[in-house]
């Protein structure tokens, strides 16, 4: 199952390079649009991996006119705002674009952080 393989690789196997587990995650979904992929919990553990796969999880649903598992309520917001860019300049920008999926869990990214340029 493509979410039970790429959160592994988030949570466990390769935290390093966890952006790029993430896009792969987000290109599988879109690619194969399987709900399926997201009818099993994930394992959890990390405040800001499990905040930002349940976020970036619910807008995949979105964006499929899906409604979103419950079990993805259970992920809690980050309890530091967390600025995924980590760069101080684009603090002010991704507080006005945060997608709400983000925002309700504390999490700060710039609108267009799920696509590929």
């Amino acid at each position: 199952m493509i979410s039970t393989r790429i959160t592994r690789r988030l949570m466990d196997e390769d935290r390093e390079h966890w952006l790029i587990h993430l896009m792969n995650f987000v290109d599988d979904f879109r690619y194969y649009k399987d709900m399926s992929a997201l009818a099993e919990p994930y394992p959890r553990g990390d405040e800001r991996m499990d905040a930002i796969l349940a976020s970036t999880a619910e807008s995949l649903c979105d964006e499929l006119g899906e409604e979103p598992p419950e079990w993805l309520l259970e992920a809690p917001p980050c309890r530091d705002p967390w600025f995924v860019s980590g760069v101080e300049n684009f603090k002010a920008i991704a507080l006005a674009e945060s997608p709400l999926r983000f925002r309700v869990r504390t999490i700060f990214v710039m609108d267009d952080f799920l696509s590929r340029v």
